[in-house]
């Protein structure tokens, strides 16, 4: 009963029914009993295909003994993606096509994640919805490599017979020999002993092989061993080039051609071959040689020819760069002479009329002048600080910033600035990161921007001032020349004139402004652009021309929150100072120490003086009071104002220092920031700043 059916299980009795379960078990018992002991590899596999009928993986329901040891794995239960992932997608397609097809299949095919030769039987097996399929296979890389190692040595074999027929056309034949290799017997035919100077009838009996390799050039005999050695340890075809001395004494190229034959033990038997004269092949290959050297030196002249030409193009277009950036730097120049001469002319001329009029005893007009000097001196310092800005140099003082707080700060500074003809609108971002900046100097670059926006709608318009975070990706960072991260942008939009691109490209040069004569300075963008790029950021323009233009500030984002604004006290010059305290002024400038020490002796303080920073550590290393240090940074004598600073905090770590400067100072910030207990003040400055940001730090 070799199938029974459902119903039929149901009419047999209880007796017939065990005995067939029995008569199954022991036919379950032979089936597995064959498949463990057989050497042919043997599975039964259940195909998985997906959604579109397609085969992608397969899982193993049996595998023998032989099947697990040709896939190293125990491989019941498992999908092959599972041990095999970059399986070839031949294996699925075919197994996949027998699981639908039901059509048998025989192939052989390369495994690469087994990287073997398999010989298979695919067959389908069970119920057609289970897609099951049982596999036959057997191992036949040897078999395969054998097949190609003889088809190697059969093309070799082939190409020589192919030489030898050309060397026979053409008469290059010397000769031939046999080498019998048991007896070391070494025989050659007539023309081979005439070639070389032998007899030919010690060459029909036997020649000895160290005669022969006496006529071979000595510095060939190591090779020509080699490669005797290596043919016949591997057997097959041979072929090798070497100088021999012939008849005439003169040494000649030949090519010996043969084959080594072994026994069915690997035992070398015979070693037939044939000589070949190649001494006017080898000399076409030589003057080949020759030529292709000759071409190779004209090549390798072109190329210095090239690079002579490249290399003065390159000097021509560093002199055509150098030539532009001493126009640029005279453009600048002039720019700086036109405005501080009349400043300087506004201040020198205001003080010698005070001096008139002192000696005349006229004191009337002695405050207007004083005005006109005292204006000129903050408009020559507001240029200063474009300038620095323009060219990083300024000294900013960054902290975390809640920019948006900032621009509703200025709203009505803007507004009254730019007049009631423009309508002002902020779009400001809920939830916009802080930026690490200088707020005092990204509120100047915000009032700036807007006044350009304002002088771009001569009839009224409308400017936008819009806040948002920006993610700066790798190709757009490359396109706008920053790094890429994380950034917030502060735009300025306006619906004025637009500018067109030859303007856009020179918007950031110094004293560069379409504006009338008189009418501007050329230096708002570029401190602008300066500020941006000190600050670790990025400024971008664009316009279209009747249309209007959007400048947008790009700010890193900073990890932490924005710092609180906080009073600094203010009181004019009234003495403010406790018992006793005392403040250190170090600078080489004898005026700005007279000045500040003017100023400390108002306030009620002591004041110690030092030129310069031996002098200033001179103090700091005693054991006098000291409340506060008050230094410039460039300092002579070899430590600079931050190096004195950092000196007297190994033995004084709470001294407070205030740095007044003209411009920054690499050495001045410490990742970008001043450390705690310390802050700068930028020269020039006013008497009342200087007297408030020194109350204000003895004070803290």
């Amino acid at each position: 009963m070799p199938f029974v059916s459902g119903r039929a299980v149901k009419s047999l009795s209880r007796e017939a029914l065990e005995a067939e379960v029995a008569r199954l078990r022991v036919s379950e018992g032979r089936f597995r009993t064959i498949l463990e002991t057989v050497d042919a590899a043997f599975a039964i596999v259940q195909v998985k295909f997906d959604a579109d009928d397609r085969p992608v993986d397969y899982r193993f329901l049996e595998a023998n003994p032989a099947f697990e040891r040709e896939a190293g794995v125990n491989l019941r239960g498992k999908w092959v993606t599972e041990f095999a992932p970059d399986l070839e997608r031949f294996w699925f397609e075919t197994y996949g096509r027998v699981a639908k097809t039901r059509e048998p299949t025989t192939f052989e095919s390369y495994a690469k994640a087994f990287a073997r030769w398999f010989d298979v039987r695919a067959v389908p097996v069970g119920d057609p919805a289970d897609r099951q399929i049982a596999i036959i296979f057997n191992d036949v890389t040897a078999r395969r490599e054998a097949e190609d190692r003889l088809r190697a040595s059969e093309a070799l074999a082939r190409a020589n017979i192919e030489r030898v027929q050309l060397a026979l056309a053409a008469g290059a034949i010397i000769g031939t020999w046999h080498w019998d290799l048991p007896t070391d017997r070494f025989t050659v035919d007539e023309g081979f002993a005439r070639s070389f100077g032998l007899d030919p009838a010690l060459g029909r009996e036997g020649i000895p092989l160290a005669q022969i390799v006496a006529t071979v050039h000595p510095d060939d005999r190591e090779g020509l061993a080699a490669a005797i050695a290596e043919v016949i340890a591997r057997g097959g075809a041979y072929a090798h080039q070497y100088r021999v001395r012939r008849a005439d004494g003169r040494y000649y190229w030949i090519e010996a051609n043969g084959r080594v034959d072994h026994g069915p033990d690997g035992t070398p038997l015979s070693f037939p071959g044939v000589v070949l004269d190649v001494e006017e092949r080898r000399a076409v290959e030589q003057e080949r040689d020759r030529a292709n050297a000759q071409l190779r030196a004209l090549t390798d002249t072109l190329e210095q020819r090239v690079g002579e030409r490249t290399a003065e193009l390159m000097n021509a277009e560093e002199q055509l760069r150098q030539s532009q950036k001493m126009e640029a730097v005279g453009q600048l120049t002039g720019g700086l002479a036109h405005d501080f001469n009349n400043l300087l002319a506004g201040i020198s001329g205001s003080l010698e009329l005070i001096q008139t009029r002192l000696s005349q005893g006229r004191i009337n007009d002695i405050e207007r002048y004083m005005t006109a000097a005292q204006g000129a001196a903050r408009r020559a310092a507001a240029l200063t600080h474009r300038l620095l800005a323009f060219s990083r140099r300024q000294t900013l003082a960054p902290k975390p910033t809640n920019v948006n707080a900032l621009v509703e700060g200025m709203l009505d500074l803007i507004q009254r600035t730019v007049g009631p003809s423009v309508q002002v609108q902020t779009v400001g971002l809920a939830g916009l990161w802080p930026a690490l900046v200088d707020p005092s100097q990204l509120e100047n670059a915000l009032l700036n921007l807007c006044i350009n926006a304002r002088d771009a709608m001569p009839e009224g318009g409308r400017i936008v001032i819009e806040t948002s975070n920006r993610w700066i990706d790798a190709q757009v960072a490359r396109r706008q020349d920053m790094p890429e991260g994380e950034y917030l942008s502060l735009s300025v939009s306006d619906t004025g004139t637009g500018m067109p691109p030859e303007v856009i490209a020179k918007a950031f040069d110094p004293f560069f402004t379409t504006k009338p004569l008189g009418q501007g300075t050329g230096l708002g963008l570029s401190m602008i652009y300066g500020f941006a790029k000190q600050s670790g950021g990025q400024v971008r323009i664009h316009s279209t021309v009747g249309e209007g233009t959007t400048v947008s500030v790009y700010l890193p984002r900073h990890q932490g929150e924005a710092a609180r604004d906080e009073a600094l006290p203010r009181g004019g010059l009234l003495p403010v100072a406790g018992a006793g305290e005392t403040v250190l002024v170090v600078d080489d400038e004898p005026s700005v120490r007279m000045l500040v020490t003017d100023v400390l002796g108002e306030l009620g303080y002591t004041a110690v003086e030092a030129a310069d920073a031996a002098g200033g550590l001179r103090v700091l290393q005693s054991g006098a009071r000291i409340d506060l240090l008050v230094t410039d940074v460039g300092l002579p004598g070899g430590l600079n104002g931050r190096q004195m600073a950092d000196a007297a905090r190994a033995t004084r770590p709470d001294l407070k220092v205030l740095f007044i400067t003209g411009y920054a100072e690499n050495a001045l910030l410490t990742n970008g920031q001043l450390e705690p207990g310390m802050a700068v003040l930028t020269k020039p400055f006013a008497v009342d700043a200087l007297a408030t940001r020194i109350r204000e730090m003895i004070a803290r």
